[in-house]
């Protein structure tokens, strides 16, 4: 009897010292297994986090062979030029790729980088070496833009000497790229690698594990994340690998899913600073222990009975997004019943109908007349909304319908041609009398110019006008890059920038628009150097770009210059063109000349301020605004080759507007109460 005692205390002392060896193992885990992530703050220059100066020297080993991801774009689209921006040997980045070094990749094509990753001071990183070429150039368009989110603002001014206001053309800067080792706990649990993925549009942490074959608990592990947290676009995740990765993980649709532990479950909604994790790690310890002296009593006391452990179901990640996606404009279809009659008596009557109209109708939708004056109340004064433009009802669904003399068929045939959820949708047209009505998608909420004006009643919010922005940048990039031939708007300016019922913004009014012919060999070249010219220089003053008035070249830089002025009319809520009394009587000043001034010089900050529309009060993010503001001066840059092309425009907007939907307006308030910290230049 004496001698089963003795054995069970011995027993349950043994299990005791199991479950505190067990605790102690799974906190020494948690500990060594984690880097930071970015969580955006790579977004906010002005203020440091403990993400963004860096992966903190942790692994086993101070230095390590690791691996970038990086997305080719012209010029960096070969191994020769990436691996010049990255310090990475091209050879070795064509092995990896399985490309010849002399290759040229695809555009926009995930690339695999092979690099040494070592610890300089207390971070891990890869430095890289970059010379200024543009005066535009800046800290924040270096990591977000030429680096696509490698490495952040902050690293690069506490690892660089210049001043973030006194950057100049020539000076060599040291670019600190994110890397890291792995450490012991990951090596115990074979991960030999940790690979730095950047993050894009629909990913989340299950998929990428798939791809890369790894376990999803894994990878939130490495970057101190749970199941609820939300990463974000152009952001780098660390990704431990068990081998070397391959080409075709990046290419490749992801394999089937790998089966796998579930992931711990998160509690709390948001576990974003580290004080909290700590507070998780010590209820998932204490958890735990309640589980194993659970299991453990059901050992000893509970003969032949078997436990089923509850199936827990797997969360994903929140995947970061703009907002909504709005549903897909109403195509307006052509009544049932034809009059065919009607129809030929209208064509009979318009003598100025261009065969381009006429071969337009095998495509698109004709009106009789006859509806257009039902759907308008025969164009009444109550339902005209600007100019010759009325509100018409089509069996239920609202429409736009614009009168128009003379030829369009050249507006015709481009709408019929692209499809856009932020174009303005083309339904169908009708010709009688001479003049050629054209049928578009309705839009609740006016154009862009109209809440601009001061006397508005409600005003655009900080995020609307940043998503306004970017809904456009998306289909001048749709309209320059995925389209054939490329398309230039020609005439982009707030009164042709139209939003429904969710404020989200639809590129109107094509009828200056050109197709620009490239040539087979430019057609992998971002904009490429072809161009047009014209004697017929016309447009909307404040918008017009000065190579465009002077000698009449049209490029797609014409369209990026003047999404510059509309970027500065949300920014300021002024016109794009003011008029001042002077000397020599009244002069025209253009919006697009001003922002240099504010950004230039002494008290960066205080002229931004004033710059900024009133009627946002303080209910917006400074810093966000001062790289909107930024961005705007390049686009509006009187050098067309100075003017960065649409897509990295669209990229850099990206970043702008996610920063923006996770903005807290109760942030800027705290921030204005606390201690002066660095602002854009006091």
């Amino acid at each position: 009897m004496e001698t089963t005692v003795r054995n069970r205390t011995v027993g349950w002392w043994w299990w005791w010292r199991l479950i505190a060896a067990s605790a102690l193992a799974l906190m020494a885990v948690r500990v060594e297994g984690q880097q930071s992530y970015v969580d955006n703050h790579q977004l906010d220059c002005y203020n440091h986090f403990n993400s963004t100066d860096g992966n903190v020297c942790n692994g086993v080993d101070s230095t390590c062979p690791s691996y970038l991801t990086f997305r080719s774009q012209p010029p960096y689209n070969t191994p020769t030029s990436i691996g010049y921006l990255l310090n990475s040997q091209p050879s070795q980045i064509a092995e990896a790729n399985n490309v010849s070094d002399v290759d040229t990749f695809p555009n926009n094509s995930l690339i695999l980088i092979p690099i040494n990753c070592s610890c300089s001071s207390s971070f891990y990183q890869h430095n890289a070496s970059y010379v200024l070429k543009i005066q535009s150039e800046t800290y924040f368009s270096l990591a977000n833009n030429t680096y696509q989110g490698l490495t952040t603002c902050q690293a690069l001014m506490s690892q660089n000497g210049y001043g973030d206001r006194n950057l100049l053309v020539g000076n060599q800067i040291l670019v600190p790229l994110r890397c890291a080792c792995p450490t012991l706990n990951q090596t115990r649990s074979a991960y030999n690698f940790l690979l730095t993925y950047l993050v894009t549009w629909k990913d989340d942490i299950p998929s990428i594990a798939d791809r890369f074959r790894v376990d999803p608990q894994a990878i939130w592990n490495a970057n101190r994340l749970s199941s609820s947290d939300i990463i974000f676009p152009f952001t780098p995740l660390l990704i431990p690998l068990h081998s070397q990765p391959s080409a075709a993980q990046l290419s490749s649709p992801a394999p089937p899913p790998l089966a796998s532990a579930p992931p711990p479950q998160s509690h709390s909604s948001s576990s974003k600073s580290s004080n909290n994790k700590w507070v998780f790690v010590g209820v998932g310890i204490g958890s735990a222990l309640l589980l194993l002296l659970l299991a453990l009593s059901a050992f000893l006391f509970c003969t032949r009975r078997r436990h089923k452990p509850k199936q827990q179901h797997m969360q994903k990640p929140k995947a970061a997004s703009p907002l909504p996606s709005p549903p897909p404009p109403k195509l307006l279809l052509l009544p049932q019943e034809e009059k065919e009659e009607e129809e030929e008596e209208d064509f009979r009557g318009t003598k100025s109908v261009s065969h381009g109209v006429r071969h337009a109708i095998e495509s698109i939708s004709v009106y009789n007349y006859s509806d257009l004056q039902m759907a308008t109340d025969s164009f009444s004064e109550t339902n005209k909304i600007r100019g010759s433009v009325y509100k018409g009802v089509f069996m239920g669904d609202a429409a736009a319908v614009k009168m128009m003399k003379g030829d369009v068929s050249s507006e015709i045939n481009i709408l019929k041609r692209i499809n856009h959820s932020n174009i303005i949708r083309l339904s169908g047209f009708c010709v009688h009398g001479g003049n050629t009505y054209l049928v578009y998608e309705y839009a609740e909420n006016g154009s862009v110019g109209d809440w601009l004006q001061p006397t508005k009643c409600h005003h655009l919010s900080w995020k609307h006008r940043v998503q306004i922005a970017h809904d456009v940048a998306d289909a001048l990039n749709y309209l320059h890059h995925f389209t054939n031939p490329p398309h230039i708007h020609k005439n982009l300016n707030t009164s042709n920038i139209l939003l429904d019922g969710s404020f989200r913004a639809k590129v109107s009014n094509f009828g200056l628009a050109r197709t620009l012919e490239v040539e087979d060999d430019k057609q992998e070249e971002d904009d490429g150097p072809n161009f047009q010219l014209t004697r017929h220089v016309v447009g909307t003053h404040g918008y017009m770009a000065p190579e465009y008035i002077e000698n009449g070249v049209i490029t797609p830089k014409l369209d990026v210059f003047a999404f510059g002025v509309v970027i500065l009319e949300l920014l300021s809520g002024r016109e794009a063109t003011t008029t001042r009394r002077g000397g020599e009587g009244q002069q025209e000043l253009p919006l697009s000349e001003s922002i240099t001034e504010v950004l230039q010089g002494d008290n960066v900050r205080d002229k931004l301020k004033a710059f900024i529309d009133p009627s946002l009060k303080d209910e917006y993010p400074l810093d966000l605004a001062f790289s909107l503001a930024q961005l705007a001066k390049r686009c509006v840059d009187r050098h067309m080759n100075s003017r960065p092309a649409i897509s990295e425009v669209y990229i850099t907007l990206s970043k702008i507007l996610s920063s923006s939907l996770d903005w807290d307006p109760s942030d800027e308030l705290e921030r204005s109460h606390g201690i002066g910290r660095s602002q854009p230049n006091a």
